[in-house]
């Protein structure tokens, strides 16, 4: 199994223009997002906490055990991001705004746009078309960034 060193390094390879890197700190968040959105809106008959389980709750538990196997602190930012996800899709689907499925849909669309923008400005293919896993490692890049900005190995 690869490190997260090496997966951190590999990723970046293909993330080296500065407009796709400030198009991925907008859009790989926006995509993980969505993701936990989409599932969100998967509820399970079980309820804890006067909040409903849902397909997303138990689909973090198992990415930040993924994150976890690749690193002893880096998953601790995931899982603060990955709550984070699950208050704002609280949040929307509780607003009535609009439904947190088309919220999630339009975002996800938007965000694939501009990764692919990105990826075309820095000539060089999306990392997850060479291993699925990249998908699960864009948002690990990103908090890799935060934790060196603040003096957190990882």
């Amino acid at each position: 199994m690869k490190t997260i060193h090496q997966w951190l390094a590999e990723y970046g390879e293909s993330h080296q223009n500065a407009t796709n890197k400030t198009i991925h700190w907008i859009c790989v968040p926006t995509i993980f997002f969505s993701v936990v959105g989409f599932l969100y809106c998967i509820k399970l008959p079980w309820v804890a906490a006067n909040e409903q389980i849902n397909i997303a709750m138990i689909t973090l538990a198992v990415v930040v055990l993924y994150y976890f196997s690749l690193s002893r602190t880096l998953w601790m930012g995931m899982l603060l991001f990955g709550l984070a996800c699950l208050y704002i899709c609280h949040l929307i689907e509780r607003s009535g705004i609009m439904p947190l499925w088309l919220f999630c849909l339009v975002a996800f669309v938007a965000a694939w746009i501009g990764q692919f923008y990105g990826h075309k400005v820095e000539g060089k293919k999306p990392s997850f078309l060479k291993d699925i896993q990249f998908l699960l490692i864009g948002p690990a890049w990103l908090m890799s960034f935060i934790y060196k900005k603040m003096g957190i190995t990882f």
